[in-house]
């Protein structure tokens, strides 16, 4: 330990960096984005107009946002050896490492370039590309070309079903991706600005923050959610299953958050929508959520407990007709806005992110020779 400082374990609290673009107020419940509150977003505005908000600053006029989404709409290919690199990959692979590996040879040509507008443009595009070629390999499918002519989520979702999805779904998948494109200093978005901070590439960093974002403590919530209520099976024996769980030990998965004091605003959208589009799945989660958040209570009365975004995030894109195998790398193809941003932000005033260790282990001490040691 060095001067004044003191360990804190998981930096919680500790200010490692100063950002324009997204502010998480746990304590109100509020998720701002470049100034806008998410709520004012999410129902109106589409992916295209927040990535560009992220990356500019400021929404666009209607001739900047045309010229965004055909920037996306012609960038949305993947290269020659990316498409090599998916077609080798088996197809029972963990669609997140299909995206991390992937993401990692479409880059290749960029090299030690520096991270710009048009590098995250093109990273942007090419997620659901990457993600509807290997969901129709896996399912013995031929992959669907992209269409210029369809917006982001629309086009994701013809990849994947070969077939234009109807407004209300499209909208749906819209919504989710704008509710997810950023979220302040979390695990993975340190993670690629701290890549970004060593000067290296976009590509580098985008693939730190998926394996950041791999982990279930952090964008693998959602599968697990659909996961525990499948095990739960009807609301009549939620409380049953959930108080013999607890005394296992066992984790609400969907519930608490680490800077969420209240409800998350986000969970607040998506469970309007979630009860709209997929009742059968809100009849159980509502009644789990319920008999959660008691418990939770009953266990720590002094620590705040809520629904997080991940809970009706898993009915909102089951309804869209996700497999769960990709909700994770769906969250990343709306987080890759975000992260991109913040390397952008990151490059442009840049200072390597090198904090220091506390040192715990023995004393300095001379080795014994090896004759001695038995």
């Amino acid at each position: 330990m060095s001067g004044n400082s003191a360990y804190v374990p998981g930096l919680e609290g500790i200010i490692g960096a100063q950002t324009a673009i997204s502010m998480v107020d746990g304590a109100n419940g509020r998720l701002v984005y470049q100034g806008y509150v998410i709520a004012d977003l999410a129902q109106e505005m589409s992916f295209e107009e927040v990535a560009f908000l992220l990356w500019e600053g400021r929404l666009p006029t209607r001739a900047e946002l045309g010229a965004l989404s055909a920037e996306l709409a012609s960038s949305r290919q993947l290269t020659q050896a990316a498409t090599v690199a998916l077609e080798a990959l088996p197809a029972d692979t963990d669609p997140m490492d299909v995206l991390r590996s992937v993401v990692s040879v479409q880059g290749v040509e960029h090299r030690l370039a520096r991270p710009s507008r048009p590098l995250a443009i093109h990273a942007t595009a090419s997620f659901p590309t990457i993600l509807a070629t290997f969901h129709r390999k896996r399912m013995g499918l031929e992959p669907v070309k992209p269409r210029r002519d369809l917006g982001h989520a629309a086009n994701y979702l013809y990849m994947m079903n070969g077939e234009e999805s109807s407004p209300e779904i499209v909208r749906a998948l819209n919504t989710y991706l704008v509710l997810l494109a950023d979220h302040g200093m979390n695990a993975s978005t340190f993670t690629a600005r701290v890549i970004a901070s060593t000067e290296s590439d976009l590509t580098s960093c985008l693939v730190g923050a998926i394996g950041a974002l791999k982990g279930p403590a952090h964008g693998g919530a959602p599968s697990a959610v659909i996961e525990q209520l499948e095990e739960i099976g009807a609301a009549p024996d939620a409380e049953a299953w959930m108080r013999a769980a607890r005394n296992r030990k066992v984790k609400f998965m969907g519930f608490g958050h680490r800077i969420y004091r209240v409800y998350d605003p986000r969970a607040k959208i998506l469970k309007e929508m979630c009860e709209r589009m997929n009742p059968q799945f809100f009849a159980l989660a509502s009644k789990v959520e319920e008999i959660a958040l008691t418990i939770l209570h009953e266990e720590h009365p002094e620590r705040p407990q809520s629904t997080n975004v991940e809970f009706y995030s898993a009915g909102v894109l089951q309804a869209i007709g996700l497999p769960k195998e990709f909700f994770s790398p769906t969250f990343a193809a709306s987080r890759v806005a975000g992260w991109s941003a913040h390397v952008l932000e990151q490059a442009a005033h840049n200072r390597i992110i090198r904090p220091q260790s506390e040192y715990i282990g023995p004393e300095p001490r001379k080795p014994v020779p090896l004759a001695e040691r038995g």
